[in-house]
């Protein structure tokens, strides 16, 4: 069990940083995407907002840029509470 929880489950507001990508082998080209737009360890996260409806999409902001994820693709992205 991973002892960091994944970016979909950070609460709104609460900063976070990046401590690693977890994709399953099916998801490897999902997560280098994430990668290629600033989800790298180390980088400072933050969810904006959620959808009403189950939270999906959620508004995330990566550095200083935001991008909208689903929670699958949020789940992938295991966060700490300290950089």
């Amino acid at each position: 069990m991973n002892s960091f929880p994944s970016l979909a489950r950070l609460p709104k507001h609460e900063k976070a940083w990046v401590k690693a990508l977890r994709p399953l082998e099916s998801q490897s080209l999902l997560a280098r995407q994430l990668e290629e737009i600033g989800f790298v360890p180390g980088e400072q996260v933050q969810v904006l907002s959620k959808a009403l409806m189950g939270g999906d999409p959620m508004v995330v902001r990566v550095g200083q840029s935001t991008f909208a994820l689903r929670q699958a693709e949020a789940q992938l992205v295991e966060v700490s509470p300290e950089p």
